[in-house]
């Protein structure tokens, strides 16, 4: 049986884990060591069954604890060869990651621990910023945390997934009406920015097919994004193409602030 669930999910902070009995990851360290510890408790789970971290991009709501996360939890960070460089310089990890062991993710397949991976590029205003098809015991998973536009090798990881956990930052009509400044919604909205609901609905009729099972909506704006309005627009995306939510697909929006349910496989 594979666990999934979000320890937090927004720009406070993002972290997911993912994990069987005979090993677990982190998606990401953007939360305190404390927290994580915490929010595993709270499943049942404990910090020793990570036993490694996947860094998706070097902004510091997904990497702020990882150097202090690597050294107390003593597991491997895995990243690619620039995002590696990025860490070394960036002022939340380049002192806490000396020490610390480093594995560099090629855009091939890596296994470790009997779980397989393959970062891909998706566009985001960070050094690099890339998604991940995850073959963990036979579900695979495909996550995509921030992203400002969908190319179609996006698509092409997505369809593989039984388990999607997928952007969907904001409502266009709350962003473009709300107080952020003209520069902030630019970079936002300039496609190397984040993921609107209509989007991410749009890019989800297109990924869809019979095996994928479950969902995810992550990385929701606390200022321009309710839940129920980025939920509304995926399931609405998906009724039109004659899929049920509920029967067909399970779709959850994960907590901003919080941990969410516990997901089986």
């Amino acid at each position: 049986m594979v666990k999934f669930f979000s320890l937090s999910s927004g720009s406070n902070g993002n972290c997911y884990y993912i994990g069987n009995e005979y090993t677990g990851l982190l998606i990401d360290a953007g939360i305190g060591p404390r927290t994580i510890k915490k929010r595993m408790q709270e499943h049942g789970l404990s910090v020793n069954d990570i036993e490694f971290v996947l860094v998706t991009h070097d902004h510091i709501d997904h990497i702020k604890s990882l150097g202090i996360v690597a050294q107390r939890f003593n597991v491997p960070v895995y990243a690619t060869e620039k995002l590696h460089r990025s860490l070394d310089t960036h002022f939340c990890t380049r002192s806490r990651l000396s020490g610390c062991v480093r594995k560099t993710v090629l855009g091939e397949e890596s296994i470790y621990k009997g779980v397989k991976f393959i970062p891909f590029e998706v566009p985001h205003d960070a050094t690099q910023t890339v998604g991940y098809y995850i073959d963990f015991y036979g579900v695979h998973f495909v996550f995509i945390t921030d992203i400002g536009a969908v190319t179609d090798e996006i698509i092409d990881y997505c369809r593989r997934a039984r388990v999607l956990i997928i952007e969907a930052n904001y409502d266009l009509d709350m962003l473009v009406n709300g107080s952020y400044s003209p520069l902030l919604k630019n970079r936002i909205l300039n496609g190397s920015g984040h993921l609107s609901n209509e989007q991410c609905a749009s890019a989800i009729k297109r990924i869809y097919n019979h095996n994928l099972e479950s969902i995810f909506l992550c990385h929701l704006s606390e200022n321009n994004n309710p839940p129920g309005i980025a939920y509304k627009t995926v399931a609405s995306a998906l009724t039109q193409i004659g899929v049920k939510v509920g029967s067909d697909v399970t779709l959850a929006a994960l907590p901003r602030r919080e941990s969410s349910l516990l997901y089986t496989f």
